[in-house]
């Protein structure tokens, strides 16, 4: 599965190169959609994108270098700080929009070719993993090294 999530990244950055676009990875494309709406603090961008407030830090640490995004001071509370689009970030939206609508479109395509429908997959994967999660799963499998399991 991770190889399958590796080749769809890569032909999403081959498509962002294609177009002309630089500096912009697979990974930004939700944040940045996010932060169209406005302000946002880490913890709720990592929220709204569904991963860990420490992967979105990281994330956004990379657009900040990429001159995407910037950290601002909130309106609402001038000791916080907020996360907002710069000028570069917002002109990227509408290709990162229109690239989520063509990597759904490409989704669906696949769907259509496989025997098994990959979200019906994904969904049943998350329901095993509620019921028993990975970890409890390999700690009954694992050998270790040293002989313990």
């Amino acid at each position: 599965m991770f190889q399958v999530f590796a080749r769809i990244n890569e032909g999403i950055s081959e498509l962002y190169e294609s177009v002309g676009v630089t500096g912009v990875r697979p990974r930004y494309s939700m944040a940045l959609m996010f932060l169209e709406d406005g302000p946002m603090s880490i913890r709720q961008v990592a929220f709204d994108c569904g991963v860990s407030h420490s992967a979105m830090s990281q994330t956004i640490s990379a657009m900040r270098k990429a001159g995407l995004v910037e950290s601002v001071t909130s309106r609402e509370d001038a000791r916080r700080r907020v996360i907002t689009l710069t000028d570069k970030g917002r002109e990227f939206v509408p290709l990162l929009r229109a690239e989520w609508a063509a990597t759904e479109a490409v989704h669906a395509q696949l769907e259509a070719e496989t025997s098994y429908s990959l979200s019906k997959l994904a969904e049943e994967l998350h329901a095993a993993l509620d019921r028993k999660p990975f970890i409890e799963r390999a700690l009954e499998v694992i050998e270790l090294p040293d002989g313990r399991r």
